[in-house]
Formats: C-alpha cells, sequence, structure tokens
C-alpha cells in the first residue's frame, strides 16, 4: 500500500491512498468464495455455482462490499503509518470501484493544530473582592417573602392599581372574529405591570373595578414572545371580577422555618451569606479565566479544525434547548432555529475550542497527570452537585470509555487552571460597580 500526505493547511490533511491490484484480487477471490458457500441459485446444488455465474448476477454487490472493506482497512494501517492523531470523521468520497487494478482513494482527515510553547507563569491577574453587604441579604429575604405571599381580596373599593393581582375573564378578536390565540380565558389570575400578557393589555387593566366590562385594542410587537401573535393587532374584550393584594408574611423564626430545618431567622440569614459567598467565588473564577484565557490567547495565532468547533456549538444549541424545555417553550415559539442558534453561538464555540486546543498543549507541556486521590474527588462533587451517591456515579461514568475519558480531560484543565492562578502575579482590587452574584439562596429543602 502507498500513501502521501498532503498538507491542506495546519489542520487539514488529505491522505492519498493505493491500495495494489494483488490485494484487491485477493479480497474479491475471498469475496466470491465466501458468496458461493451461501449463494442460492436456480439450476445449482449449494456451492457448487461456478464463479462466473456469481460475477454476472452479484458483481455490483460484491464489490461495493469489498470496497468498504478495503478503505476502512487501508485508512487504518495509513493513519497508523504516518502517525496521524486526526480528530473526528474522516471524510472521504471514494470513486467507483471495478475490482480490477489498483484501487486508489482520498480521505480528508483535521488534526489539532501545532501551538508550540506557551508561557503561563506569573500572569497579570486582578482578583475583585466582593463581599457581602446587608442589602444583598435583605433582597434575598424579601424575594423568599414574595414566594410565600398570599393572594388575599382588597377589602376598600377601589380600582386596580400597579402591584394588584386581579381576576379576569377575556376574549381576544382578529378582524372582528374569535382569535384561538386568545380564546375565551376565565378566571385568569395576572399581576399588573407583570407583563403575562404584554405592558400595553396591564395599562388597560389597570384603573378598572371589580364588575367593571372594557373592550380595548393591543397591538402586539414583531418580537413577541409568542410568534403567533408577533406584530397582530387584538381587539380585547376584558370583564374584571375581583382585586387581590400581595400579603407578605413577617420576617421571623416562623418564616424561616418554611424553607427546611431553619429554627431561627438568623440560620437562614447565614445560610443567604453562605450562598451568595459562594456565588462570589465563582465569578471570581469566571474573571481569572477570562484574563488568562485572553492572554493565553494572544500568545498564539492558529486555525481551528472545523469538526472541534461544530462539536462545541452543537453542545451548546443542545444545552440551549434544553433550558427552553425547562420553562415549558420551544424554538418555534420563540421564532428560531437551531440554524438561527448556530449563528448566534458560533463565535462562542470557537472561543470555547481555543481554551481547551491551548489547555491540551498546556497539560502536555507539563506532563499533569490525575492522581487517585483527584479523580476520587472528582467523582464526590459530582454526586453532591447531583444529589446522588458516589459509588452511582463512577458506576455511570465507567459504563462509556469516551465519558470517563471526558471527564478526566475536564479534571485536567480544571487542575491547570489552579496552577495558573498559583503562578500568577495576582493585585487585588474593590469591585467596580456592587452587583449581585447570580445565584439564588439554596436551603436544606432544596438541597
Amino acid at each position: 500500500m502507498q500513501v502521501t500526505v498532503e498538507d491542506k493547511s495546519s489542520v487539514k490533511k488529505v491522505l492519498h491512498i493505493e491500495i495494489p491490484e494483488q490485494e484487491v484480487a485477493k479480497e474479491i477471490d475471498s469475496a466470491f468464495k465466501e458468496l458461493k458457500k451461501t449463494a442460492k441459485v436456480k439450476g445449482f446444488r449449494p456451492g457448487k455455482v461456478p464463479r462466473t455465474v456469481l460475477e454476472r448476477m452479484f458483481k455490483k454487490d460484491v464489490n461495493a462490499d469489498v470496497a468498504g472493506k478495503l478503505i476502512q482497512s487501508s485508512f487504518i494501517n495509513a493513519v497508523k503509518e504516518k502517525d496521524i492523531a486526526f480528530i473526528g470523521r474522516p471524510e472521504i468520497n471514494p470513486p467507483e470501484f471495478n475490482g480490477k487494478g489498483p484501487y486508489k482513494y482520498d480521505a480528508l482527515v483535521e488534526v489539532e493544530p501545532e501551538v508550540g510553547a506557551l508561557e503561563y507563569k506569573d500572569l497579570p491577574l486582578k482578583k475583585t473582592i466582593y463581599k457581602v453587604s446587608d442589602g444583598e441579604v435583605n433582597a434575598q429575604l424579601e424575594m423568599l417573602r414574595k414566594n410565600l405571599a398570599k393572594l388575599e381580596p382588597i377589602k376598600e373599593d377601589r380600582p386596580a392599581k400597579e402591584g394588584d393581582s386581579v381576576i379576569i375573564d377575556y376574549e381576544g378578536f382578529k378582524d372582528g372574529e374569535p382569535f384561538e390565540e386568545t380564546a375565551k380565558t376565565e378566571n385568569f389570575t395576572m399581576k399588573i405591570d407583570a407583563g403575562s400578557i404584554s405592558k400595553d393589555f396591564d395599562g388597560q387593566v389597570k384603573g378598572m373595578s371589580p364588575g367593571e366590562e372594557k373592550s380595548f385594542d393591543v397591538t402586539f410587537s414583531k418580537d413577541y414572545r409568542n410568534t403567533t401573535l408577533a406584530g397582530l393587532e387584538i381587539s380585547f374584550k376584558v370583564t374584571l371580577k375581583e382585586i387581590r393584594e400581595e400579603i407578605l408574611p413577617d420576617l421571623d423564626d416562623k418564616f424561616a422555618g418554611n424553607f427546611g430545618s431553619f429554627k431561627a431567622l438568623d440560620e437562614l440569614k447565614a445560610e443567604i451569606v453562605k450562598n451568595l459567598e459562594e456565588g462570589y467565588a465563582k465569578r471570581v473564577d469566571q474573571e481569572f479565566n477570562e484574563q488568562i484565557f485572553e492572554t493565553l490567547i494572544s500568545q498564539k495565532e492558529f486555525e481551528l479544525p472545523d469538526q472541534m468547533v461544530e462539536f462545541e456549538l452543537q453542545g451548546i444549541i443542545d444545552e440551549a434547548e434544553r433550558s427552553f424545555k425547562m420553562y415549558n417553550m420551544t424554538l418555534e415559539q420563540i421564532g428560531k432555529t437551531r440554524d438561527d442558534l448556530a449563528e448566534q453561538y458560533r463565535e462562542t464555540a470557537e472561543k470555547q475550542v481555543r481554551r481547551h486546543i491551548i489547555l491540551s498543549n498546556l497539560i502536555q507541556q507539563e506532563n499533569l497527570e490525575l492522581t487517585d486521590e483527584e479523580l476520587e474527588k472528582g467523582f464526590e462533587d459530582v454526586a453532591k452537585s447531583s444529589g446522588g451517591k458516589v459509588e452511582e456515579v463512577k458506576k455511570q461514568f465507567e459504563q462509556n470509555q469516551n465519558y470517563i475519558d471526558n471527564f478526566k480531560h475536564a479534571l485536567l484543565e480544571k487542575k491547570m487552571i489552579e496552577l495558573i492562578i498559583s503562578k500568577g502575579n495576582i493585585e487585588e482590587k474593590e469591585p467596580e460597580s456592587k452587583s449581585e452574584p447570580d445565584t439564588e439562596p439554596e436551603t436544606e429543602e432544596a438541597s
């Protein structure tokens, strides 16, 4: 077998593979011998069908099978011979195989780029010192109070105002006819100015009194979340039946007991502080990561393999779809397609691939390895976050070799980042503007 390699780019290679005539003929003969044992041809006993008859009847199928076997075996041998660590799937468009002479075909493969040595020590890193404020704790407590709020009918005789929850009957019409998307709905509860239908709808309901009927038009924006209503003008008929106000529970020890095993309000506050601090710790890690990769990426220019980017991109899109499903929404409902998301997140996927490539090179550069203790800690962390048992997590990972390999590599990436930070030149600073971390307080009941 003859193999030559053509570099199409720094990450794309074409293998020109030629299988000798002798090997081709040997595979053809072997295929027909196997076929002869099982072929059923009228007028011939099993195993006695002449080769010429088999060729006349089955040549096309035999050639297709032989071509597939030759390509599979020769490709594997070719990449081994040339020591090519390709990624993803090879692109092979084989020419027609007639079973005569040598067989030639090309295989396009992608490889990871050669990045070379990277300097990661003494990177200038800024660490923001976040501190939990009383205002943040109070805001979290207010959020929890709202979660336990009760809606009770108002005692005074007045029209609906901002912040009220109202019970209404409504029906929407398009061009004077009932419209399916705004079909007649009874006893619908909505909070004024929450925009459950639209802000304009809320504005029309505000000021209505119990028992009052009202007709008004609402034009939905072109980017409205329900694409069926986007850009339409709908005529609504609304009857306000009842006005309710939000009654918040008192902030006391009894209130704290609603969120698990807390016996005192101070215990709940301590849990909120703990979760806010964890949120800030995660933010610091994210800020470190951004600084690290901005600096490292600027050191080297390298091409990205298309298949790595596509794999990362599909993972991002799949995760986005799962997030929508959690809120009982589909891409169609928000007027998006997978192609739209691919365009939106391609740059993110490319950035992620660059990070993976840089970290992989640094891991090799430093000969980093994972200890048994670090792997065990990784399993324990997964079990803790998922609420499962360590042994169950191990079993799930070990059932799929690719799964466990990817998990180990992710732990190595984390270890490399920790090494970079430990070697960094860190300067502490105050936050430019105080803002809450992207986290909500978790209680014992939730965990």
